[in-house]
């Protein structure tokens, strides 16, 4: 009896993954972020962040997926620990903090497909997106636009004080990552905070950047921006306001990629998360 309801818990737990899995990782939807729970926190307790999928920095809550997590870290002054997850976890980051200080959350999800059978979905992304030439590079390869796929990755980094939350964010070397110049949690960042974008471990010059913002009571405003020559670009933000910072490249896959999952685009996100006190 004790080894069957093992097997049945053990089902019911797979079920309820594939259930989750279902209903939180949608055919497409636009930004993917780290919302811990807390984004201050008491040195010795505990941090959780839920992975998050939807528009508007409204979303729903994605398990744990260990087959889609090729890397899930904690930086803190200078060391980095793996962040241990179980398949299926929700909120996916639940441990304590090794280090007081400024805590980084480095979350990398492996590729996923969409296909596309109409263009105009593909031009509204590309459009907002601010890719206004990707119709004429799609039809210099001479590509199909009524059935095409895309490959997409996520690159995400949420932003934790613990304690005094003293310490500076980083390059984490993420193939696409943002960086905040400030710590909101200690610094005047009354008249702004400076973001840093990378590709490739070298500066994102003239890149759009959106900016989400909500409100103690949960309104949501989105506005864009663009880096400078030196791939900063200074944010403005409000006390008691929680953020996203969401930045996407559009590219040709490499050849491997798109041999392995039959695609002709590639799009890698990056989106940091962070809070003003």
């Amino acid at each position: 009896m004790n080894n069957e309801c093992v097997k049945l818990n053990g089902l019911q737990r797979w079920l309820g993954v594939c259930l989750v899995t279902l209903f939180t990782f949608p055919v497409w939807s636009h930004e993917f972020w780290l919302e811990p729970t807390q984004y201050r926190v008491k040195d010795g307790d505990i941090l959780e962040a839920y992975l998050r999928n939807g528009e508007n920095f409204e979303g729903s809550a994605s398990a744990y997926l260990t087959s889609r997590t090729p890397r899930f870290e904690l930086v803190t002054n200078g060391r980095t620990d793996p962040v241990v997850a179980r398949l299926g976890d929700n909120p996916a980051l639940k441990m304590q903090p090794v280090q007081a200080g400024l805590n980084i959350v480095v979350h990398q999800s492996d590729a996923s497909v969409i296909t596309y059978t109409q263009w105009e979905k593909f031009q509204r992304f590309a459009d907002h997106k601010d890719f206004p030439d990707v119709l004429a590079r799609h039809r210099a390869r001479s590509l199909s636009e009524t059935r095409f796929s895309e490959a997409y990755s996520r690159y995400s980094k949420t932003l934790i004080a613990v304690g005094d939350g003293a310490g500076n964010d980083r390059a984490t070397g993420l193939e696409i990552e943002l960086v905040l110049l400030q710590n909101p949690y200690v610094e005047d960042i009354s008249e702004g905070v400076m973001v840093k974008a990378y590709y490739q471990d070298e500066v994102r010059a003239n890149a759009q950047i959106e900016l989400f913002e909500k409100s103690p009571s949960d309104e949501v405003t989105v506005t864009l921006h663009r880096t400078d020559d030196n791939g900063t670009v200074l944010l403005p933000v409000k006390p008691l306001h929680r953020y996203l910072v969401d930045m996407v490249v559009l590219r040709e896959p490499a050849d491997a990629l798109a041999k392995e999952k039959s695609v002709v685009w590639e799009t890698l996100w990056a989106s940091l998360t962070f809070a003003v006190p």
